[in-house]
This record gives structure tokens, C-alpha cells and sequence, in this order.
């Protein structure tokens, strides 16, 4: 089957063509004390290792956009895969989000989501507005994770992975 002619990147097609990249699902949280808000994200990346810096983009406008532009910290909970109700909460606007959630405290006073595969607290670096959405590149300052399947993401839909029986690939850096 050949391939369609290109055409312009417009927004819908771009949200289109870009669900065809599978990726993770995660809850990034921030707040103060008195005010904790948070969103399913998919556009998490790890940059660097040293120092560890974890790369989010979120859209302009969002409750948790302004607050982690203002508190200069967030929290990162990449999700396990039995975790599709909880990524399916935080994608929802409006109301509050941690009522009815189990969740961890950590040391910057945050809410992590419970049983997720990684707990991340993460001090902003940099943040550049890149089109529609501010990125934000944070420091891991604190960092917990646990063996599991995480939860996936692939053409507006959830699932979980399923490997091919393969040795895993080692690293080297």
C-alpha cells in the first residue's frame, strides 16, 4: 500500500499523524499547600543523566501550566498499566483531581500517584514557550521506581506492552 501525498501539517492531522507514535502515560502534579492541581501528559522525556533532567511540554493555558510556571516544581508519576482510570481522571478539565485518587506525599510536599511505576520531584531549569506549549526541563531532585508494565498510549487509545520474548538490550553509556 503506497503512502498518501503530503499536505500541509495542520493541527488536526498533526494530532493525527503524531498518535501514531506510541508512548507513555504520566500524571505531572504542582501546587503549593493550599492548592495542588494536575494533568495526564505523554510528552515526557528524559534528557540527560547527568545532571538527571526530565523534559515535559504542556499547554499554554492549563491550570498546571501557570502553577508549574509559578512554584518551579513538579512531580512526575509514570503510570502503571493497570492504571488507564486514573490517566483517564487527570485528562478530564475542570475540578479537583486528588479527592478521590490515591496518592503519596513526597519531600517538596506533592502529591505522586500511588503504585505508579516511577515518582519523580523535579525542579524547573528551563521552560521556553515552544508554539502552543510551554516545555519545561526539571532536575530530578528525588527519584523512586518499582519493577512493572507500564500504561500505553498509541492513536487515542490505552493499552500495555507486550515484548517479543528478546534478550533486553544493555546500555552503554
Amino acid at each position: 500500500m503506497a503512502l498518501p501525498a503530503f499536505s500541509p501539517a495542520a493541527p488536526l492531522e498533526m494530532r493525527t499523524a503524531m498518535g501514531r507514535f506510541m508512548t507513555g502515560v504520566a500524571i505531572v502534579s504542582t501546587g503549593t499547600p493550599d492548592d495542588v492541581c494536575g494533568m495526564t501528559i505523554s510528552s515526557l522525556t528524559s534528557i540527560s543523566l547527568d545532571p538527571a533532567i526530565l523534559m515535559i511540554s504542556l499547554n499554554h493555558g492549563s491550570r498546571t501550566t501557570d502553577m508549574v510556571a509559578s512554584t518551579r516544581r513538579f512531580t512526575v508519576s509514570i503510570l502503571n498499566a493497570r492504571q488507564e482510570a486514573v490517566a483517564r481522571h487527570f485528562a478530564t478539565r475542570g475540578g479537583s483531581r486528588f479527592e478521590s485518587i490515591e496518592y503519596d506525599v513526597g519531600e517538596f510536599g506533592l502529591p505522586l500517584i500511588s503504585n505508579a511505576l516511577v515518582q519523580a520531584e523535579c525542579s524547573v531549569v528551563q521552560d521556553p514557550h515552544v508554539g502552543d506549549h510551554q516545555v519545561f526541563f526539571g532536575q530530578v531532585e528525588n527519584l523512586r521506581y518499582r519493577e512493572g508494565s507500564g500504561l500505553v498510549f498509541n492513536a487515542g487509545r490505552f493499552g500495555d506492552f507486550h515484548d517479543f520474548g528478546h534478550d533486553e538490550i544493555p546500555w552503554w553509556f
